[in-house]
């Protein structure tokens, strides 16, 4: 892709560039596209690759597909209305027991929304914390409050293994200032965790729990891990 490459207008209005350009007025007016243009810039900098393993995901392979209906129901009516979820910061928190595809189902998410053009930065907690804590190292490229900012901006922030890092007060502070961010943002979270609510309550506390309820809907995901099933049959 050549440097000068430009990426088509999502809605199909304008030429990519984020304005509405009138060469008989000699006028240029914002596209409804220029907030995610916007947008994708300023989060250029964090991590919006899907993983090879996840590259392929969708509702026609495993184990997406053999995922219990209501689950995938919850999913198909989510992305049908994806981008109005998106812009009304309407996300998805999914709980369940190690292996039964949560990961799998928010990278779904995060794909379909790539691929719709939106802006979108993918972190297990224990990376993102990683990220966190280089901001305070001599010569980073950003530093805290610049990361927090774009944290914040991205259209959707897809953080996996909530509770699994080992809980300290910078900790706390450090997951609550991004969920904060987004909450006052309205902007829309996947989050996967493998603890119920009280056990996460106790994990990140009640303040960040709350804020995500009220951000996103709240998808427990059931059945046999999956991991152990596919080392069966390949057994």
């Amino acid at each position: 892709m050549s440097a000068g490459y430009v990426a088509p207008c999502v809605l199909g209005i304008c030429d990519g560039s984020g304005f509405v350009v009138d060469d008989e007025a000699r006028t240029a007016t914002p596209c409804k596209c220029r907030a995610q243009i916007v947008s994708r810039r300023r989060a250029s900098s964090l991590s919006a690759v899907v993983p090879k393993k996840y590259q392929g995901v969708s509702f026609d392979r495993h184990p997406v597909a053999d995922m219990p209906d209501p689950v995938l129901r919850a999913i198909r009516g989510y992305l049908r209305n994806l981008g109005e979820n998106l812009d009304l910061g309407k996300g998805i928190w999914f709980s369940g027991d190690v292996g039964t595809g949560k990961t799998t189902l928010a990278m779904l998410i995060a794909k379909t929304a790539l691929e719709e053009g939106r802006s979108v930065a993918i972190y297990s907690l224990p990376r993102l914390l990683n990220e966190i804590r280089r901001t305070y190292e001599d010569g980073s490229e950003s530093n805290y409050v610049q990361l927090l900012d774009r944290l914040a901006v991205v259209d959707l922030l897809h953080v996996d293994d909530v509770g699994a890092e080992k809980t300290s007060p910078w900790v706390l502070e450090q997951l609550y200032a991004i969920v904060n961010a987004r909450y006052e943002a309205e902007r829309a979270m996947v989050i996967t965790t493998n603890l119920g609510r009280e056990a996460l309550v106790e994990q990140i506390s009640e303040r960040t729990v709350s804020r995500l309820e009220e951000m996103c809907q709240v998808i427990p995901v059931y059945g046999e891990d999956h991991r152990q099933v596919v080392g069966r049959q390949a057994s």
